[in-house]
């Protein structure tokens, strides 16, 4: 019988075969007129894990999204790991700066991926890197090594806030009893260079809407005597950054815990080069908070931006209005003590207070989550560690990430586990973006170094 390494490279296409099939499906969450195509994602996948050998495979409805849940128990009293993921995908939009249709996965050769990558909405966020671990298990079954019990959960709403993952996870936290959680929704540093994240941010996503006259007025008669909301919001959105970068909202920076010196002297030692950052980006400089350096401003210290932002004519020719109304949707990524509701909450207080006598101003929470924090020295991260060094040759970097991922602070609440982030996307892997892509090397070698992660995990919980 193959062990799983040997398993791994015979069936090299079949698994990408099948990962190309998964990418096909436009799984988007957040658009309705998706809304069977993602339930078709859950159905495949569900039938996947039953042939590789899961059991108990539940296609688990919810308010939303189903969760497609399975389980392979070996041994009760082997460890067991929770393997965690999402088979929804963002919206493709805008569809005109895609190099290759979104959903007709293509591989391409890059600079960075010089083996190719798999251009195609979803493929590195999140359904190359779930599919990872399917195919890893895979591996472990087929070849009878498979040292730890292992459950799925992979739901469908992981792109509009995960809405519904709470409620599951309260009504069966017996069925997700485990010892760790294993998520691959995160990068590395780059292919030579591998990295585990130990820390994200959180988040808190708002919508403004500033409203001033009853209807559309023409700019030339109004003009000058009414409040224009496009101009308002504008200058309101404006003052939420002073010079210096920082965000002026009154209290917003007094539960940021500041790292010590020490600890920024260790996140200096990650490789960064500015001029390859700027260049990958087609930027002249980075932007950002003074007194930080571009690493730290993403990942340790909070943000605030603007995602989109509407209002007024913005057809062909020209309409002179002042429009009645102009929006946009803000989102704020937290840091380790930043409570998501109480930001929202100076947030709301602070950009009610801007707005002049002539507009009503409007702000509606959407999703948010708390930051989140994995100790180096667990038993997971070390077992995480060592698998990357077995298969990269070199120890992984501990680094901490700009993005957020709210459900993994929920795990800790609500299960009482720890999660380890394995990613092994890229940062210029634009996920969100139009030309999402994922590098070969990236999806061969995240199946290949998942095996020793289970291998190690279970050394180190019996040592």
């Amino acid at each position: 019988m193959l062990n799983s390494q040997a398993y791994i490279q015979k069936n090299r296409e079949k698994f990408l075969s099948e990962l190309l099939s998964l990418l096909k499906i436009p799984s988007v969450s957040a658009d309705p007129s998706f809304t069977k195509d993602v339930n078709d994602c859950a159905e495949i996948l569900a039938e996947n894990l039953k042939e590789i050998g899961i059991e108990r495979v539940e296609i688990c409805q919810t308010a939303g999204f189903p969760i497609v849940y399975g389980e392979k128990i070996i041994d009760e009293a082997l460890p067991t790991v929770l393997v965690y993921g999402h088979y929804d995908v963002q919206p493709a939009d805008p569809l005109d700066l895609w190099t290759s249709p979104p959903f007709e996965p293509q591989l391409k050769q890059t600079e960075i991926h010089p083996d190719g990558a798999i251009f195609a909405r979803g493929s590195c966020d999140d359904k190359g890197q779930m599919f990872m671990h399917v195919k890893a298990v895979e591996a472990m079954l087929q070849s009878g090594e498979l040292p730890c019990n292992v459950k799925f959960m992979i739901e469908g709403e992981e792109e509009v806030g995960s809405v519904n993952l709470g409620v599951f996870i309260k009504q069966n936290k017996e069925k997700l009893k485990a010892d760790i959680i294993l998520v691959s929704d995160t990068g590395m540093l780059a292919n030579d260079v591998p990295s585990i994240t130990t820390g994200l941010r959180g988040l808190s996503y708002v919508e403004v809407e500033v409203v001033g006259p009853n209807r559309d007025l023409h700019s030339g008669l109004y003009g000058g005597c009414v409040a224009n909301p496009i101009n308002i919001l504008s200058e309101m959105i404006a003052s939420l950054h002073d010079k210096e970068g920082k965000i002026t909202i009154p209290g917003f920076y007094d539960s940021v815990i500041n790292l010590s010196d020490e600890e920024r002297a260790e996140m200096a030692k990650a490789p960064f080069s500015h001029a390859a950052y700027c260049a990958a980006l087609e930027i002249q400089d980075t932007y950002g908070e003074e007194g930080y350096t571009t690493m730290e401003r993403g990942s340790i210290r909070p943000t605030l931006d603007v995602n989109g932002i509407w209002g007024g004519y913005i057809g062909e020719g020209a309409k002179t209005v002042i429009a009645s109304k102009a929006n946009a949707k803000i989102s704020m990524r937290l840091v380790p003590n930043q409570a998501p509701e109480k930001i929202t909450q100076l947030f709301t207080e602070h950009f009610n207070a801007l707005a002049p006598k002539g507009v009503k101003v409007k702000v509606t929470p959407h999703h948010g989550g708390e930051s989140a924090v994995t100790p180096i020295d667990s038993i997971g991260y070390k077992a995480a560690s060592m698998a990357y060094e077995k298969t990269f040759g070199k120890k992984p970097i501990p680094v901490r990430s700009g993005g957020s991922i709210p459900i993994v602070a929920m795990f800790e609440k609500e299960l009482g586990l720890k999660t380890v982030l394995m990613g092994f996307g890229l940062d210029s892997d634009a996920i969100h973006s139009p030309n999402e892509h994922f590098g070969l090397f990236n999806f061969y070698k995240g199946i290949e170094t998942i095996p020793y992660f289970y291998h190690y995990f279970k050394t180190l919980c019996k040592s």
